[in-house]
């Protein structure tokens, strides 16, 4: 049975991945913060409780996944935050860098020893357009996305020698707690209703509508067990609906 590490999975886009490979009859390790909630994912399921804000809760988890003989780790937890930058403070700065650079980095060192042992494996990165371009109003967003496209490219060069590939996902809006999160903040900002939000939100998207959770998950599937895949590594794909075009 092939087994994967999916970080951020109780929810969004990582339960889409962990569902994703569930279906596939793969073994699922669910890293998230209230493990309660993995309780609905039927399969064979290791849940482990960690909070990749805390760097002991980010250690304590990164040995326990060296030891699971993985095939593919998927770090897909991650935060974003809104605000310039002289309101952005040093504790907001740190948190977002701890969960979307920091434990990637952290859990790529712990599993990749063990990969290489194998012979094989596969680290997908799920990152987002802001790994690809800059937006207004989320500096530290966009640093701790683009350091996590950095640290795709250069494990990838480092691990290539030994069959183990790493890539990043990129996706842009997708139809995920944080759409919502932000349609919310744009109708509490201009007095829309949260569908012409919404709405709103998908006009900035070329093709009108958000990614869709399962077709990340489907090209996440892809890169991690397609034979197919196996020369592609150091790639970022973006998933946006022709925003980055």
């Amino acid at each position: 049975m092939k087994t994967i590490a999916v970080t951020g999975a109780s929810r969004g886009i990582g339960r889409a991945i962990a569902l994703e490979f569930l279906s596939a009859g793969w073994k699922v390790h669910a890293v998230a913060r209230d493990v309660e909630s993995l309780k609905s994912l039927s399969g064979d399921v290791v849940p482990h409780a960690a909070d990749l804000a805390d760097p002991g809760s980010t250690a304590r988890v990164a040995d326990d996944l060296a030891k699971a003989q993985l095939d593919v780790l998927v770090n897909n937890a991650g935060i974003a935050m809104s605000a310039p930058i002289h309101k952005t403070s040093d504790a907001d700065y740190a948190r977002v860098m701890a969960i979307n650079l920091t434990a990637p980095f952290v859990l790529c060192r712990a599993v990749l020893p063990a990969l290489a042992s194998k012979g094989s494996g596969r680290i997908i990165n799920v990152a987002s357009t802001a790994a690809l371009k800059g937006f207004k109003y989320t500096s530290a967003y966009c640093a701790s996305k683009h350091g996590l496209l950095g640290l795709t490219r250069a494990l990838a060069l480092e691990w290539a020698s030994k069959n183990i590939t790493v890539n990043a996902v990129c996706p842009g809006w997708t139809d995920t707690d944080m759409f919502a999160a932000s349609a919310s903040t744009v109708s509490k900002t201009t007095g829309r209703s949260t569908e012409d939000s919404r709405a709103a939100l998908a006009k900035m998207i070329p093709s009108g509508r958000p990614t869709r959770p399962e077709e990340v998950a489907a090209l996440v599937y892809f890169l991690a067990a397609s034979p197919a895949a196996s020369a592609i590594t150091g790639s970022a794909y973006g998933m946006d609906g022709g925003e980055t075009a």
